[in-house]
């Protein structure tokens, strides 16, 4: 452990960082990368993110140094101990996303086994939240990328270290799916809507562009995308969007108005250039608004999602 060396991130870390968030990235959902300035943005303030990001009250980003190299990292936040803060997260610390290489080679001098820089980076987390004297701990893996949050599946490592270290996961788990846009239904392909009668009208949606489904003067579905930022954001490639909401009005269910409205934002993004869409479903329980994804599972199955990981959300230590 004397190689180990736990201090606050430096500007000049952020290349291996930004190595070290793209190599967690990929494993979950293919080919995804962001750039280095999203990663620096990301370590302050989001202003996109306009109801739990004003509750924070302190960032502090470390990382974990071995033989000149960014072994681990970690960022944390702080939330307000008053009526500034949400109930739920009101006087609590958060280990925001912890990282490190979990593998290597066998007999290799030169690539040193960094669990021990992982176990004292985890350790100066909680030696942080004991300065700032939170009474709740939580811990999750949410990276400023496409549909990477919670611990996914593939962060094996990360699910062991918070568990060594007191975490449980107390949440829920959620599926990710993703989907070519060229395999999603298309109304080229079937030009009729599914009831006589159907229109499409565009609008501002919460989550993106808004697409409904109307019948006569109802409103009986719609569909929001989000095209998700290009350029700065996502260093590679751009093409990429994600469903914010999808609902269908229950005397309409299981006629083909999901399918239909799924097909009119296909063809809505391939004229943006889209061409990987994200979805998102809990796995088990209902959500909060009393949503059960049972029957919205089955759904993307059917119209060509593919399943990219199943994530952890909601790890607490008591």
């Amino acid at each position: 452990m004397s190689d180990v060396q736990v201090r606050p991130f430096r500007r000049g870390d952020r290349d291996q960082l930004t190595r070290l968030v793209n190599a967690h990235a990929e494993a979950v959902v293919p080919g995804m990368s962001v750039s280095v300035n999203t990663v620096l943005g990301s370590l302050e303030r989001q202003p996109g993110e306009f109801i739990v990001d004003p509750w924070v009250s302190e960032r502090v980003t470390l990382v974990a140094e071995q033989r000149s190299r960014v072994a681990a990292a970690a960022h944390l936040l702080r939330y307000y101990s008053d009526d500034r803060a949400g109930p739920a997260y009101r006087d609590a610390g958060e280990i925001r996303w912890l990282l490190y290489w979990p593998a290597a080679p066998a007999g290799n001098p030169y690539w040193p086994d960094v669990t021990g820089a992982a176990e004292a980076l985890i350790a100066a987390c909680a030696d942080v939240f004991g300065r700032w004297g939170v009474t709740r701990r939580y811990a999750d893996g949410e990276l400023p990328v496409p549909g990477v949050y919670g611990v996914p599946e593939q962060w094996p490592h990360i699910a062991a270290l918070y568990r060594r270290a007191g975490f449980a996961h107390t949440g829920h788990t959620e599926v990710v799916y993703l989907a070519p846009v060229e395999d999603l239904p298309s109304p080229g392909r079937n030009p009729d809507p599914p009831l006589d009668g159907l229109t499409v009208s565009r609008s501002v949606g919460i989550n993106g562009c808004r697409l409904s489904a109307v019948l006569g003067e109802q409103v009986i579905g719609y569909i929001e995308t989000e095209i998700l930022d290009t350029g700065e954001r996502l260093s590679r490639h751009g093409g990429w969007a994600d469903v914010g909401n999808l609902h269908v009005a229950s005397g309409y269910r299981r006629r083909g108005v999901g399918s239909w409205l799924l097909g009119q934002a296909a063809a809505w993004l391939r004229l943006a250039g889209v061409s990987r869409l994200l979805n998102y479903a809990w796995l088990e329980g209902t959500d909060p608004g009393g949503l059960n994804y049972d029957g919205h599972r089955a759904f993307l199955a059917a119209v060509g999602f593919r399943e990219l990981t199943r994530t952890a959300r909601g790890w607490t230590r008591q």
